[in-house]
């Protein structure tokens, strides 16, 4: 099976160089890099490498449209993702290989490297109105061509939160998603083990927006997004208590869940509509022909 690997990058360059040093000595079939309007250097390193197969330059900020940039250029039976801040470890590519034919979708654990130790994630599935969706980390994934001709690559209308709206469709056409113990890549944490502040309407646009392009009508859309607005206005009115943050702040990421909510809901249906087949995908692969603006193609 001839893997082929995307890699979309934005301003990492450094961490970018570290990927792809990995990434050579797994000597998959080919390694594309999709470079957003990085201001960095990255071009010039990339095409200094002589193990990068393609550069796709674009002008888009967008993850979701850097992978289906990506996908136009792959030959590969299997494509694969990756993050530039990951490095993948021995036996990724074999691990690929192995797991990918018994299932539409495979993906394996991130090694979070913490003062502390090392963390790693595990599979995660929830049942949705019968559905059994299996999520897959947009990082560290490959997928059979086929699957993503049957999805129509990624859903460029969501900015973040792309490779769980994938998971959900994948569900829904019927293709499995492996987990696979070998898949093995490793990533540092900026901080001992915290994350990064969320943007609280992005999150919100994109967990309403496909869950009611996914599942229309139905309660459990509110459902799942009153919850987890719940938890979340928990967490901030813990860390007001705490000194932590102002009362503002509370106040202002209720503000974007809200808005964020709302406008997701209805920009989901909408899609729905758009698209009323199993794929879901009014945005997608086949939506648009120009995302490259420059394209250094060395095979």
């Amino acid at each position: 099976m001839d893997v082929s690997v995307v890699v979309p990058t934005l301003n990492e360059r450094d961490r970018l160089e570290g990927c792809l040093d990995a990434l050579a000595a797994e000597a998959p079939d080919e390694v594309l890099v999709v470079n957003g309007p990085s201001t960095d250097g990255t071009s010039g390193m990339v095409r200094d490498r002589a193990d990068v197969d393609v550069l796709v330059e674009i002008d888009d900020r967008n993850v979701n449209t850097a992978r289906n940039a990506g996908l136009d250029r792959s030959r590969g039976e299997a494509v694969a993702f990756l993050s530039p801040t990951v490095h993948v470890e021995a036996g990724w590519t074999d691990a690929v290989r192995a797991a990918l034919p018994g299932a539409g979708v495979v993906t394996g654990p991130a090694h979070e490297e913490l003062r502390a130790g090392v963390a790693a994630d595990e599979v995660e599935t929830r049942a949705i109105r019968g559905r059994s969706v299996t999520y897959f980390n947009g990082g560290n994934a490959a997928l059979a061509r086929e699957v993503l001709e049957a999805l129509d690559g990624f859903d460029e209308a969501l900015s973040t939160g792309g490779a769980r709206d994938a998971a959900h469709r994948v569900a829904g056409l019927g293709y499995g998603v492996a987990w696979a113990p070998d898949m093995c890549v490793s990533r540092e944490t900026a901080t001992d083990g915290g994350t990064a502040e969320r943007i609280w309407r992005q999150r919100y646009h994109s967990l309403s927006y496909r869950l009611a392009k996914n599942y229309g009508l139905h309660p459990t859309v509110p459902w799942r997004t009153g919850r987890h607005a719940v938890a979340d206005a928990a967490a901030t009115l813990r860390d007001v208590a705490r000194g932590e943050a102002r009362p503002t702040r509370w106040f202002g990421t209720g503000r974007d869940v809200v808005l964020g909510s709302t406008t997701g809901y209805a920009d989901g249906m909408r899609a729905r509509y758009a698209d009323r087949s199993p794929r879901r995908n009014p945005n997608g692969w086949s939506a648009r022909a120009d995302r490259a603006v420059t394209v250094y193609d060395e095979r």
